[in-house]
């Protein structure tokens, strides 16, 4: 293993490791993962941490994401902090607003709350050795040892292109940033979109509207959500015992990583057990035979995200609801037009058109040495070292970053993996004395293309759909690997696969 010399540096600062000093580390964004990461750097020992969250509150997607019917379709005793398991979850599925209301008391009893500056969105980032300079949008600006970004995957809301969206003369809103002053009781409602975001307004909404009309490009796999209510003597039960709490989480785990995300990754078996399960969800549900034509995708189930949910297909089968499948023309003031030429004329327009899966800390200008951007290195097909790291960005870490294991997975679990990861490389610049670590560009280059040619032996490839996992590449935008090896990788890191500078 070869150390490096210290990059020309424009700053006079000695870093930290050999300066004997607590490293000063920055964490973007206050959701789940930054709630995570300034958690577990504290347990590890690492306390000079300050998070910048661009809004006014913790919480991340769940803070911003208030629509009706809105649920996690991760087990609530697997989506849960390891270090913060809750005995008293109201549903094995959690509403919104319960994990909403989890993150922040989580964030306040770790003491996260105090260390975040909250509306102080990051606006740059700029590294020269060996430190990086932050900009806020305010205009602070700030040195910092560490950065690590926990912005999160699906968090800028992506709008349709369609002529005359901005002419409609009724309430318009993406479900993002839904608007609860709007009463839809009552009211014709139109919804763009068929993703999980759209079956769970649909289901939640159609039984008060007086029309719901379903716009729908594509059709979606659907299986049935398993919800149930947890009894209370049955949570007080589970806080009297946590190793049994234990237990349960990671119950869940073995069984959605063995179930569905087998399927995505090669096991045929599981494949055609899920198909069986979202064909049979649909046939007890939709007995239209046309209506159920229109709802069978032509593609395998787990090409795409898996959706859970038991009230949507309920839902468009009462005599008010509409699936539409012929595809948009325009918008107008009264309501969409569809390209046989009618008028589907409505009170209320929702756009579930999903999220830019491709940005993660962009907008954010980040510059690495020697001036390299990283929009520009990523081009539109974000990559990055074991999900993590990307060549000339030293001392730049993510979580939740491109190519990491999402599927149906808890990505609360994956974040802190990969947290701990971080950890270790801190761990190791501790004990070198280094001033900086980064991946190889050719261990970088060989990760991603080994990626590259696993990921088309997985459904995401050869399932015969398109789904948002794919980028500007055209290459799913995913670990292609069964999901407990990633883990495992997190906890056995290879520092031979990286650049440790001092």
């Amino acid at each position: 293993m070869t150390d490096h010399e210290t990059p020309s540096s424009t700053s006079s600062e000695q870093p930290w490791a050999q300066a004997g000093r607590q490293p000063r580390v920055a964490i973007i964004g206050a959701g789940m993962s930054g709630i995570a990461a300034a958690v577990k750097l504290e347990k590890a020992g690492y306390t000079d941490i300050t998070v910048y969250e661009k809004t006014d509150r913790v919480g991340g997607t769940w803070r911003e994401n208030t629509y009706p019917g809105l649920s996690c379709d991760v087990p609530s005793r697997w989506y849960s902090f390891s270090f913060a398991l809750k005995a008293d979850w109201p549903h094995r599925f959690s509403y919104g607003p319960d994990i909403q209301a989890y993150m922040e008391q989580v964030a306040n009893d770790f003491g996260v709350t105090k260390k975040v500056k909250f509306n102080c969105a990051v606006q740059d980032l700029r590294y020269e050795a060996p430190c990086w300079h932050l900009t806020t949008a305010g205009g602070e600006q700030k040195q910092y040892d560490v950065v690590i970004s926990a912005t999160g995957i699906l968090h800028q809301a992506v709008y349709p292109n369609i002529e005359g969206l901005d002419t409609f003369a009724g309430d318009a809103f993406h479900s993002a940033h839904w608007d609860h002053s709007v009463d839809l009781t009552g009211k014709r409602v139109g919804i763009i979109g068929t993703g999980s975001t759209a079956c769970q307004i649909v289901g939640a909404i159609t039984d008060q509207v007086s029309e719901m009309h379903v716009f729908q490009r594509t059709p979606h796999w659907l299986s049935p959500l398993p919800q149930i209510e947890y009894s209370k003597s049955w949570n007080k039960f589970l806080a009297l015992f946590p190793a049994l709490q234990r237990v349960i989480y990671h119950y869940y785990c073995q069984l959605m990583v063995r179930t569905f995300s087998a399927a995505t990754v090669g096991n045929k078996f599981m494949q055609r057990w899920m198909s069986k399960i979202c064909l049979k969800h649909l046939a007890d549900n939709v007995p239209d035979p046309e209506l159920r034509a229109k709802l069978t995708p032509d593609y395998e189930a787990t090409c795409k995200r898996m959706i859970f949910c038991s009230d949507y297909y309920p839902a468009l089968s009462r005599p008010h609801a509409h699936l539409i499948t012929e595809g948009i023309t325009n918008i107008e003031a009264k309501g969409v037009r569809t390209t046989d030429g009618k008028l589907h004329e409505l009170d209320v327009l929702v756009l579930a058109t999903g999220f830019n899966a491709a940005a993660f800390i962009l907008p954010t200008r980040v510059t690495g040495e020697n001036g390299i951007d990283l929009e520009q290195f990523w081009d539109g097909a974000p990559r990055a070292h074991r999900a993590v790291a990307m060549p000339g960005f030293p001392n730049f870490w993510m979580v939740e970053g491109p190519t990491g294991p999402v599927g149906n997975l808890s990505l609360i679990a994956i974040s802190e993996h990969q947290v701990d990861y971080i950890i270790s490389m801190l761990d190791r610049m501790k004990a070198d004395g280094l001033a900086a670590i980064a991946p190889k560009k050719s261990a970088y280059d060989d990760y991603n293309a080994a990626m590259s040619e696993a990921i088309k032996t997985t459904t995401w490839a050869t399932g015969g759909c398109k789904s948002w996992y794919l980028d500007k590449s055209g290459v799913p935008n995913l670990y292609p690997w069964f999901p407990l090896r990633y883990l495992k990788e997190m906890h056995d890191p290879q520092y031979s696969e990286y650049d440790l500078i001092k």
